[in-house]
């Protein structure tokens, strides 16, 4: 390589760079190890692990049940040695399965077209964002402050990039609700989209209806963003929004330490043409046979850059293939039961304790431990083998003395009760 380029040492390829930026020592990692050994090691650092602990973490990634039928069929050949469908005639298993996928999720969402996933549902928020933006030709977004924070940090640092704005309005002390009297007073000519969660980050159920007629009202869209998928199986879909966003993590996709997960992108069929990505369609073969095909590919890498809608979306194709084989085994009813579950065992695991907010929630919900504060909460939980809650005053200072709890169909009696007697 070196003769190649003309060089005559190693350090010649980096001479471009200041000398305080290079590292003239070894690096400071162990020597290697063999195969058992490493397997060895890695046995001991497990068995530090936590193992057993009940957990009642969410905040945007959640502890569902996976069924096992899930990880036998994206585990497939098929399927698990494919990266994206870029030649449709071979790749028809993939395609059928991605259309199958937007399918569900404009049954889900309440929408008309969905693309074939995002990264997850912290990339899709400043998509959907900036689609506004080349919708309405605006270049202000307005979120609510009680959106995800990490997902509008990413909103943030997309908007900046594009030197486009964002601005937040505020929720009420007392529901945990955004207040729709500050939506309106920050709304004007140059807002493109409203972002709004629902379940928001304090697990409140928030009025999208009345935040779409707001928004609408001064020529904005509303980009409806979801973090918990399982609530979908009993609140009404958001389909008074423009545009969905979303995280499918709760659909048989491992925590995995916070990835691989799969988004989702949802729309109004008039804007099919500017959702990022690719989009999966029905057609006829030469002999009239059913057969799909790439309807959409709006990335640079199949159009030119000025009329690309994306340049980072692309589809996780396996991991939306978990989501969809989740919601074929759970179905309409299916989703609906583990969400009455989801709800019965968080208003159980809630009664009596102090909840700093009065809107409804679904299986997540703030709460104040009496006599404690959050960390020392956190620690006597843990003494019972027990993982508490997200304290709040990483985010929100104004709720340093809160927590943020989660109870799934995962959740038992005996746990939840063990959490009870350490708030109360």
């Amino acid at each position: 390589m070196l003769a190649a380029c003309g060089l005559q040492s190693v350090e010649d390829l980096y001479n471009h760079l200041p000398d305080e930026v290079l590292l003239k020592r070894p690096l400071a990692i162990p020597d290697g190890l063999s195969e058992y050994e490493i397997a060895a090691w890695f046995k001991d650092q497990a068995a530090r692990n936590a193992n057993g602990c009940a957990s009642f973490l969410g905040a945007g990634v959640y502890s569902h049940y996976r069924p096992v039928l899930c990880d036998v069929v994206v585990s497939r050949g098929e399927f698990l040695t494919s990266y994206t469908p870029y030649q449709a005639e071979f790749a028809q298993g993939t395609l059928t399965s991605i259309f199958e996928f937007q399918t569900m999720i404009c049954q889900l969402t309440g929408m008309e077209v969905a693309n074939a996933s995002m990264y997850d549902g912290s990339t899709a928020v400043p998509e959907a964002a900036m689609m506004a933006a080349r919708i309405t030709g605006r270049h202000r977004f307005l979120a609510a402050a009680n959106l995800h924070p990490e997902y509008r940090e990413v909103l943030d640092t997309a908007a900046r990039n594009a030197r486009l704005e964002v601005d937040a309005f505020g929720y009420d002390a007392e529901s945990g609700r955004f207040d729709l009297a500050a939506l309106e007073a920050k709304l004007d000519s140059s807002v493109a989209c409203v972002i709004v969660q629902s379940p928001n980050f304090f697990g409140v159920i928030e009025d999208v209806k009345a935040a779409a007629e707001i928004a609408h009202k001064h020529g904005a869209l509303l980009v409806v963003v979801f973090t918990e998928a399982v609530s979908l199986g009993l609140l009404e879909p958001p389909r008074d929004a423009d545009i969905v966003v979303g995280e499918l993590q709760s659909f048989a996709i491992s925590p995995s330490y916070g990835g691989p997960f799969a988004g989702i992108i949802a729309t109004r069929e008039k804007y099919m043409r500017q959702i990022p990505g690719r989009l999966v369609g029905e057609t006829k073969d030469a002999d009239g046979h059913r057969a799909f095909c790439l309807t959409l590919s709006t990335r640079e890498q199949h159009i030119r850059r000025e009329k690309a809608t994306s340049n980072i979306c692309t589809n996780q194709a396996l991991i939306a293939l978990m989501a969809t084989v989740f919601m074929s085994v759970y179905g309409k009813q299916g989703l609906r039961e583990l969400a009455s579950q989801n709800l019965a065992k968080a208003h159980y695991l809630a009664s009596g304790l102090d909840l700093p907010f009065s809107g409804p929630f679904f299986n997540e919900f703030v709460v104040n431990p009496r006599g404690r504060t959050p960390e020392e909460a956190n620690a006597a939980l843990l003494e019972k083998q027990i993982v508490g809650g997200l304290p709040l005053g990483r985010f929100f200072p104004e709720l340093s003395g809160s927590l943020l709890l989660c109870a799934t169909e995962m959740s038992r009696r005996a746990d939840m009760d063990a959490v009870k007697e350490v708030l109360l």
